[in-house]
């Protein structure tokens, strides 16, 4: 067990931690990696630049465990929503359907960072796209083991291809968080939920 001072100095270096996460992945969805310098991220984060390196060895390094850290969240959300409907009784269907929700959620609160993840999914070339890769399929298997256990208990159909499906949902609310947020922003986070809770109904359960 840590001592009360250990987990203070945890705690404290979690919340720098947490500071130039927010500070990068706004800087970066502001103006690009590249052009994004340590020295940026340290002011906007409002601490001395050294702070950053005694924290990350590199801006890649950094921005690769933002990466991390913001896919995490997602996914821990993901599944505290899927886990909660089932113990409130809900069909697996219900779990998908809070599981959207709960995404929708995350991508309002956090805009810059979906914005980057989205764009990084994509490309090839970056040191750290072996480990978003697998934070992404992280993700994808929370929805793959709501969509499993659904085929298996018959309320789901088993022509259903559970990959496929589940990286097509996660991509779903991906797409339409962005859309939402840069060309339809007078819509309401319970009005976009509608509309894709009504598409999961009519796509994934089989009800008209």
């Amino acid at each position: 067990m840590e001592s009360s001072s250990t987990t203070a100095g945890g705690g404290r270096r979690e919340a720098t931690r947490q500071k130039l996460y927010e500070a990068a992945v706004t800087l970066i969805a502001e103006q690009g990696f590249s052009a994004t310098t340590v020295d940026e991220i340290a002011e906007r984060a409002g601490v001395a630049k050294g702070t950053v390196y005694y924290n990350f060895a590199s801006k890649a390094v950094l921005f690769e465990e933002l990466l991390r850290h913001g896919v995490g969240l997602l996914t821990a959300s993901l599944r505290e929503a899927a886990e909660r409907t089932e113990g409130e009784g809900g069909t697996r269907v219900d779990s998908l359907d809070a599981m959207i929700r709960a995404g929708l959620v995350f991508m309002d609160r956090y805009p810059a960072f979906t914005q980057l993840y989205v764009a990084e999914v994509w490309r090839t070339n970056r040191s750290w796209q072996s480990t978003l890769m697998v934070v992404r399929r992280e993700a994808v298997a929370v929805v793959e083991d709501v969509l499993r256990a659904g085929v298996a208990g018959g309320e789901l159909s088993d022509e259903i291809d559970i990959p496929l499906t589940a990286a097509a949902l996660v991509g779903m609310v991906l797409v339409a968080a962005l859309d939402w947020q840069a060309f339809q922003p007078e819509r309401s986070l319970d009005d976009v939920h509608a509309a894709l809770s009504r598409l999961l109904q009519g796509r994934v359960s089989g009800n008209r």
